[in-house]
């Protein structure tokens, strides 16, 4: 199971410069995608939640789904991937369950987490089966870009821009929070688990280079 106690504090900014050209392809897509979400959700950080972690649970599925396949047809060990992937993909759900108490999205954006999904899913299913090293990377960039985003979610709510409301029951009974916890608990709590999909990910992408 993915490990929630992950504590990311001291690694905030930690980024994986790239060492090559799919390196910088993948981190020039995630910028690129970062654009359009920025473009569109401004400082709404509640509902950029909700959508982006609606894309973010798709490649621990994929990449699980792919690398079960693999194996079956190598006939080999996946070496735990395929646990660790799924439970990446389970971690990021509750991460959406537990924002969708906090902020509920509009029609708008249903329709775009709609559409997004099904464009995410096939073109990273497809990236994953040719270039897996490189879908890793991608993730890696991704996460990197999810910390930053809950980071800035962190400054607003303690300056006041948004409201400290009380912890979902679903965020407290997950990260073990304590009765009286409140958001910005919750966001330091996803920010550490993007800081250690961030760091495997990554991680798997150098353990196939070559």
């Amino acid at each position: 199971m993915f490990d929630k106690s992950h504590d990311p504090v001291a690694e905030l900014d930690r980024h994986k410069t790239p060492q090559d050209f799919g390196d910088r392809v993948a981190l020039r897509l995630v910028k690129f995608m970062r654009v359009f979400a920025d473009a569109f959700f401004a400082k709404r950080y509640g509902h950029r939640a909700v959508v982006l972690e609606t894309v973010a649970a798709v490649p621990g599925m994929v990449g699980g789904m792919l690398q079960h396949l693999k194996a079956i047809r190598h006939i080999r060990d996946d070496q735990g991937w395929i646990r660790e992937l799924l439970d990446e993909a389970e971690n990021e759900r509750m991460h959406l369950m537990t924002f969708i108490k906090i902020a509920q999205p509009t029609v708008l954006e249903r329709a775009i987490i709609l559409v997004g999904q099904a464009l995410f899913f096939n073109a990273y299913f497809f990236l994953y089966l040719l270039f897996p090293r490189i879908a890793h990377r991608v993730v890696g960039y991704l996460e990197e870009e999810a910390v930053i985003s809950y980071t800035q979610y962190l400054a607003q709510i303690d300056a006041g821009q948004a409201e400290n409301v009380a912890a979902p029951r679903i965020a407290n009974d997950y990260w073990s929070l304590p009765e009286d916890a409140r958001l910005r608990e919750v966001v330091i709590a996803v920010r550490a688990d993007e800081a250690g999909h961030r760091d495997r990910n990554h991680e798997m992408a150098d353990s196939l280079t070559g």
